[in-house]
């Protein structure tokens, strides 16, 4: 039997609500790459790969991308298993509402369409065929 829908609309909704202040071993983070088997490889703000492990209860429920950002639980050394250095605790879904909170990092700059060269034909319509003739 399926999980009951009041426990997948809890868990996103906890997903889109940001905590109140970060503990020691938290940190936000940027999601790399899908390693497989709920592993994710995530970029720490100091520019550290960190292999983490998605929590049981995210599983089949929320999805993450490649970009996105995540609340990971980082690991001490001495409770570390294997290559996992951590575990997703929280997904970002409300991008602005996480930006607004003082712990997000200056390392994780937005993204603007305005950034983009001017020169740019992303777009743009192709030139016709007849301008190149007069």
């Amino acid at each position: 039997m399926g999980r009951p829908k009041r426990d997948i609309r809890a868990t996103a909704e906890e997903a889109t609500t940001p905590p109140y202040q970060l503990t020691e071993t938290q940190s936000l983070a940027k999601v790399i790459k899908a390693e497989g088997n709920s592993l994710y490889a995530c970029s720490l703000p100091n520019q550290q790969t960190v292999l983490v492990e998605l929590a049981s209860r995210f599983r089949n429920t929320v999805w993450i991308r490649r970009g996105g950002y995540v609340l990971v639980q980082l690991i001490s050394s001495e409770e570390e298993k294997g290559r996992v250095e951590g575990e997703i605790i929280n997904v970002v879904g409300d991008e602005k509402q996480w930006r607004k909170q003082t712990y997000w990092p200056k390392e994780f700059p937005r993204f603007t369409y305005e950034d983009e060269d001017e020169d740019s034909t992303t777009g743009k319509m192709p030139p016709l065929d007849s301008e190149d003739e007069h």
